[in-house]
Parts: C-alpha cells; sequence; structure tokens
C-alpha cells in the first residue's frame, strides 16, 4: 500500500484547509489596503474615508434591507413562491417571471426548490422564468438600488428583471420541442441541497411570527447573516470605487462605455458578465462608473448581464439542466440585457 503522505489525508493541507476557511470577500478588502499602504500611502486615509462616509450614509438602507430579509425569512413568505407554478404555462411563465423578482432566497434555497419543480413535471418554460428573473431582484437589492442609483433606475431594473423572465420564459415554451430544450435535465433532480433545505418552501407563511420563538430565532439569525453579508460587499464595493474614481480616467470610462447608440450598450453587458463580483457590490460600482461617463443603457445592461451569469445563478442552473440549455440561459441573459439597456437608454433622459 502506498504511503499516505500529509497532503493526501481527507481533510487537505493546512495552507488549503486556512484557505477555505477565509470570506474572500473580507480578505479582498485587506488586500486591496495592503497594496494601497505599499503603493501609495497617501491615498490610504482618504480611500478609509471616502468607504467609512459611504457606509454612513447607506447605514439606515441596509437596516431596512436586513430587517426585510429577516420579516420575509420569519414570516415564510417565500412558501408563497410555489403558487406561481400551477395551472396553465402561460399563467405560470408570467407568474414566475413576477414572483422571481421578488423573491428573497439564496441560491442554496433555490436549487433544492427548482430540483423539486422539475421533479414533479413543472414546464421548463416556467422554471426558465423563474431562473433568470430571480438574480435580478429582490427586496434587499430593490432597497440597496434605490439609495445608490436612484428609485427610477431600481424600477428600471425591476421591469428588465421581469421582462427578461418573460423573453426567457416564452422562448422555451415556444421552442421546448426543439433540440435545444428537449430532454433538457441532466438526470432526475433530488430534491435537497446546502443549507439544510429539505423540503423547501413547504407551508404556510405566518405573518405574525414574533409570537413563535423558533420565528423570532430565524429573524435574528436572517438579520445578522445578512447584515454581515451586506456589510462585507459593501465594503469591499465601495473600496473599489473609490480606487475607481482616483486611478481610472474619467475621460476614458466615457470614451468606452458613455455616448449614445447601440455600443455602449454591448460593452456594458459583455463586461458585465465577467466583472460582476455581487449584486450589491455591482451597484456601488455602477454608481462610480456612472459618475465618470458611463452611458445609462449601459449600466442597465451591465447589471443585468451580470446578474444573471454570475457564479451563484449560473451554478444554480449548470447543476440542474444539460449544457445545451444552459447555454440557451446564458444567451436569453444576454439578449434580455441588450433589450434592457436599449429600453433604458430611451427611458433615463425622459425621466431626468
Amino acid at each position: 500500500m502506498a504511503e499516505l503522505h500529509s497532503h493526501d489525508t481527507p481533510g487537505g493541507s493546512p495552507l488549503g484547509q486556512l484557505w477555505r476557511r477565509i470570506d474572500k470577500a473580507w480578505a479582498a478588502s485587506a488586500l486591496i489596503l495592503v497594496v494601497l499602504a505599499l503603493t501609495d500611502l497617501p491615498q490610504l486615509g482618504p480611500t478609509l474615508g471616502f468607504a467609512a462616509r459611504a457606509l454612513a450614509n447607506t447605514a439606515p438602507i441596509i437596516a431596512v434591507a436586513v430587517l426585510a430579509i429577516g420579516y420575509l425569512k420569519a414570516s415564510g413568505a417565500e412558501t408563497t413562491i410555489a403558487r406561481a407554478f400551477e395551472g396553465n404555462e402561460v399563467r405560470m411563465i408570467v407568474m414566475a417571471a413576477l414572483l422571481g423578482g421578488l423573491s428573497p432566497f439564496c441560491s442554496c434555497e433555490v436549487i433544492p426548490f427548482i430540483a423539486a419543480l422539475l421533479a414533479v413535471g413543472t414546464p421548463l418554460s416556467a422554471v426558465m422564468a423563474f431562473w433568470l428573473a430571480s438574480p435580478l431582484m429582490d427586496p434587499a437589492m430593490f432597497v440597496v438600488t434605490s439609495g445608490a442609483l436612484g428609485l427610477p433606475f431600481a424600477l428600471g431594473k425591476t421591469l428588465a428583471a421581469v421582462g427578461v423572465g418573460l423573453l426567457g420564459g416564452f422562448v422555451a415554451m415556444l421552442a421546448k420541442g426543439s433540440p435545444v430544450f428537449a430532454d433538457p435535465l441532466r438526470e432526475k433532480p433530488q430534491v435537497g441541497g446546502c443549507c439544510g433545505v429539505k423540503q423547501p418552501f413547504s407551508g404556510r407563511p405566518v405573518w405574525r411570527f414574533w409570537s413563535d420563538p423558533a420565528r423570532r430565532t430565524t429573524f435574528r439569525d436572517a438579520v445578522l447573516e445578512n447584515a454581515v453579508f451586506l456589510l462585507k460587499w459593501l465594503v469591499l464595493a465601495y473600496l473599489i470605487e473609490s480606487l475607481m474614481l482616483t486611478y481610472v480616467p474619467a475621460d476614458w470610462i466615457a470614451g468606452v462605455l458613455g455616448g449614445d447608440g447601440l455600443m455602449p450598450i454591448v460593452l456594458g453587458a459583455l463586461v458585465g458578465a465577467p466583472a460582476y463580483l455581487n449584486g450589491y457590490a455591482a451597484v456601488q460600482l455602477v454608481d462610480g462608473l456612472l459618475q465618470q461617463g458611463m452611458a445609462p443603457g449601459a449600466a442597465m445592461s451591465f447589471v443585468v448581464a451580470g446578474g444573471v451569469t454570475c457564479i451563484p445563478a449560473a451554478v444554480a442552473v449548470w447543476a440542474l439542466v444539460k449544457p445545451r440549455v444552459f447555454a440557451a440561459y446564458v444567451g436569453l441573459a444576454m439578449i434580455g440585457a441588450l433589450l434592457a439597456g436599449l429600453a433604458w437608454s430611451l427611458a433615463a433622459p425622459l425621466i431626468a
């Protein structure tokens, strides 16, 4: 029998275990500050001050967002989402797109939920509508987006989320007999997943949850978890925004992503897909880019394309369907992002 070396142990090397335990968002923020201290020490203070002021300004928004998430989690409001997948297929698509843009749950819950729907034969068209709309908007995202980019942009992104969902759902319905969408599943899905989710979205909501100790605990845990989540990503976003405003020439941003026409919108979508860190961080990055001269339509295509193709959203799709269906998902997301960018480029001047 071959000798078992230390790096072959089931737990992996100590360095590997340490890397897995490190929170990547906090690590990235720390790395930015270390590099800044080593390369441009006088800028360290202004960058920290910028991030601190930005966090102070958005603290009320963060509080509203995390309390809203806590209430939705503790009351079990997520259970109502399952009702979108009942009845006529067209109705299912419409309801899935509408509710997908309002759903407050994470990708850990999306995977078992969608697996359960696919296992009982829910049409892929309704699932596709939900898959495309869900990553783009939720109650907390709406609050944060409104605070940073304004209520019109938040409403525009919400409409874009629903519109992209409808686009994907109806395309999947009309083309369900094509080679792309035929036999879409990798294998028969099993209900279950991470976060302890076993029977997702079962039961009925309890709107006055505070009389139930278990639900009060859920509320507390959800508030704390999401407060830390928002804090770490917003800190990283504000640090990046400060550096971008300091070091990236505004005329360069305006030259690449500014101006009228289709090209800035296309570039916004193409840049958004790989550059998207996190939905909440992206809001602040877009705010900085807009200050540097980014076109409004490019900003919308950036957040739509990036939101749908970001890793948590994409993994939920990749885990359950065949590569050709996943490719259709990405393609529909990009088309939807371009259409949303074009629509916002026309609407933004009228609203301003």
